[in-house]
């Protein structure tokens, strides 16, 4: 009788067993990515300050890492009085760069003809580099918000109207003979069928678009803006303060991360049956 019990008991032990290696196996791969990205950025920060010290380069062209540092703690209460227009600006571009995007590839995706006609207009006005389009908005739109937000909205626009058509026309064939054997209407197909399946190409889009936006707001920022992270990077240029020059575009480029960041945070909570973005 007690060898008939210890068997299922051993084989439930030996159950465990692989459960906990995996559960440990996750853990270490989990800190192994938190970990890396920091290693390798204090690696970069050891060959910045290396360089410097070995060619002497002055101050007033490169700045010690110690320096920009310094900076960044001393002027924080500026730089953050410059970030929030940048951050307003780039949130606001993210948002209406995307919402036209995933609008016109609904209509892409169900109107070809529109598609044939309009997408390679897309492709010619992605084409014209930023830096010309921002004078041209700044003659249009004025010298406020406006034509800031529409810099980075247009930035962002592109990336995510290729992402979202193929996404969208990503369904499976079978899937949809499924959805018409099931008398689904066009409505029903879209929601139930083509969102959920562009989701994943979405985020991809989003992730790209969180960057590009302050990119976006920085460059409008550079055309005639007395405030703002692009703004103040003009004006440490000029006054040949590098150590407020590199602090600043840290302060721009710790934002950015954090937008990204909080896309891919946005990801794992709704895409979470893609095993891409899970980790």
């Amino acid at each position: 009788m007690a060898s008939d019990l210890s068997i299922p008991l051993a084989a439930a032990s030996g159950d465990a067993a692989p459960d906990s290696l995996w559960i440990a196996a996750q853990r270490r791969e989990r800190w192994r990515r938190r970990l890396l990205p920091l290693a390798g950025g204090a690696l970069l920060l050891c060959i910045w300050w290396a360089l410097i010290a070995i060619f002497h380069v002055r101050s007033f062209i490169a700045p010690a890492p110690d320096v920009v540092a310094l900076t960044f703690y001393q002027k924080f209460d500026m730089l953050m009085a410059n970030l929030w227009p940048t951050a307003l600006e780039a949130l606001c571009g993210f948002l209406l760069g995307n919402t036209a995007a995933i609008a016109i590839a609904t209509v892409f995706v169900h109107r070809k003809s529109a598609e044939q006609a309009f997408f390679p207009i897309a492709v010619l006005i992605h084409s014209i580099p930023v830096v010309a389009t921002a004078p041209i908005l700044v003659l249009l739109l004025g010298n406020g918000l406006a034509p800031k937000v529409s810099i980075a909205a247009i930035i962002c626009f592109f990336p995510t109207l290729v992402n979202m058509v193929r996404g969208l026309e990503s369904v499976g064939a079978q899937s949809m003979e499924l959805m018409h054997v099931l008398s689904a209407t066009r409505r029903e197909i879209f929601f139930k069928l083509r969102v959920p399946t562009s989701l994943p190409f979405l985020f991809s889009a989003l992730r790209i678009a969180a960057s590009t936006a302050t990119v976006g707001a920085i460059v409008g920022e550079w055309i005639g803006s007395q405030v703002g992270i692009g703004a103040l990077i003009i004006q440490a240029t000029y006054n040949f303060d590098s150590a407020l020059l590199y602090a600043t575009v840290l302060c721009g480029s710790v934002f950015s991360v954090a937008f990204f960041q909080v896309i891919r945070l946005i990801e794992r909570l709704v895409v979470r049956w893609d095993a891409g973005v899970v980790s």
